[in-house]
């Protein structure tokens, strides 16, 4: 597996030989995969969870059940947190029935949640009193698809040594690794890949309501963003639940809600505009406040079907996932390898509606989305690079974290020569000269019909 440190040199993969036992607190839809594979690796897990039912399958696989984060960190030379929330992470590590009560000195956690990095600091503080060693390695996967197929990548902040001793743990539930500096600084890193997956989120649902609006056939408008400079990993990733109508199951509402307002207020500690970064956070507080928040983390694009008066369902179309309206959809059995080692599914998307004329009108309205799209993708990168930059990484690291993070698609295929704040070249930008700061593909959606 790939490690990368801050300084951009690689590291080499030394095993924790002394690794007997692993605790792992949090068995959800994250947490069961990279289980699995520890289990698959031969290392034995001891695993605890608020829902004991959620551990079912692990324990059924051969992971060990406690009842206390205390029991299950016991003794285990690395204890590895996956949660949903930042309090979540606090209330497993600390107090009696805390985990840091039953590790001995010497060993290693490694909280792979996405949480407040202040969170991290001082349970790192209050591990380091007793001798524990701390490490934040919040996990990247384009979409939970990722953890299955050994996707997973970890932005780690923390000490080098303790990164290297751990390093085959994390190759074993992961593909690649970036040491990123101090501990704090990989949830910083998470943040800025979450901004560019909800930020793109926001701009192809919203052009895909506009397509229909203006009369073009959802799957119409996604097939040609699809295959443009206008397509990301929202467009190739999210797109089909949202033309099914289950806004993909794989991840909660609440947690996009709370990972962009860690990202506005990190922005806020930097000293960073983030313009796109913090309308996108209106977007999603607004979701939060009107959906449930257990709610499929895509009904955000809701917000943009009701302004429009359109569905982008598709009558009869089920997104070739589980975590879509089928549940029941079968594994998948083909897989391809895209340009930077990501191994991704090989799926066919089958409309059940023939495609329709489109009139010179709504092509042109297509053409016109296409350029926005583009030129959205664009200034979100550059937002990223600007939050990077001012947490004092490098312009490298930045990149490699980027590409890993969003995969190799037109978005960072079409850009990769123009990362960096540098003025866009691509074709279908021409468009972008006359677009405002903060686009109507990402402003509020009452200001876009106004």
């Amino acid at each position: 597996m790939p490690a990368v440190e801050a300084g951009g040199s690689t590291v080499r993969a030394t095993r924790f030989r002394n690794v007997e036992r692993i605790g792992f607190i949090g068995t959800g839809k994250m947490g069961c995969p990279m289980i699995a594979k520890l289990l698959e690796a031969g290392y034995p897990v001891d695993v605890y969870d608020i829902k004991p039912a959620a551990a079912k399958d692990v324990v059924e696989k051969g992971a060990r059940w406690h009842d206390a984060p205390r029991d299950a960190a016991r003794g285990c030379e690395i204890v590895i947190t996956c949660l949903p929330l930042p309090r979540h992470v606090f209330d497993a590590m600390t107090g009696e029935q805390g985990a840091l009560a039953g590790m001995p000195p010497g060993s290693v956690w490694i909280d792979t949640s996405t949480t407040d990095y202040k969170n991290a600091v001082e349970i790192a503080r209050r591990a380091a009193a007793i001798g524990v060693h701390s490490l934040e390695a919040p996990v990247s996967n384009l979409s939970h698809m990722g953890v299955e197929f050994a996707n997973v990548s970890f932005f780690v902040g923390g000490p080098s040594e303790a990164y290297v001793r751990s390093q085959a743990v994390l190759q074993a539930m992961g593909a690649v690794s970036f040491h990123v500096g101090d501990i704090g600084q990989g949830q910083s890193v998470k943040l800025l890949t979450n901004l560019l997956f909800y930020a793109a989120a926001v701009a192809s649902g919203n052009a895909l309501c506009r397509s229909v609006r203006g009369g073009v056939p959802a799957q119409q408008a996604w097939r040609r963003f699809a295959g443009s400079s206008a397509n990301s990993v929202a467009i190739e990733q999210y797109a089909p639940f949202l033309l099914d109508g289950s806004y993909d199951r794989s991840c909660t509402l609440e947690i996009p809600v709370k990972d962009m307002g860690l990202t506005v207020q990190l922005a806020d500690e930097l000293g960073v505009g983030l313009p796109i970064g913090r309308a996108v956070e209106r977007r999603y507080s607004e979701a939060g406040r009107k959906f449930d928040r257990y709610d499929s983390h895509l009904r955000v694009v809701e917000l943009a079907e009701v302004v429009f008066g359109v569905r982008l369902q598709v009558p009869g179309y089920r997104a070739p996932s589980k975590y879509g309206a089928d549940p029941a959809h079968p594994p998948d059995q083909e897989f391809l390898t895209d340009r930077v080692g990501r191994v991704k599914p090989k799926r066919e998307h089958v409309f059940p509606l023939d495609d329709v004329p489109l009139s010179d009108i709504q092509m042109r309205l297509l053409n016109s989305l296409v350029g926005e799209l583009t030129h959205v993708n664009r200034l979100i990168l550059d937002e990223a690079f600007d939050l990077g930059r001012g947490m004092g990484l490098n312009d490298g690291l930045i990149r490699d974290v980027i590409t890993w993070s969003v995969g190799a698609s037109a978005w960072s295929d079409s850009h990769a020569q123009q990362y960096g704040n540098e003025r866009p070249m691509d074709s279908d930008t021409a468009i972008a000269q006359a677009m405002p700061t903060v686009p109507h593909l990402i402003c509020t959606y009452t200001e876009e019909l106004s």
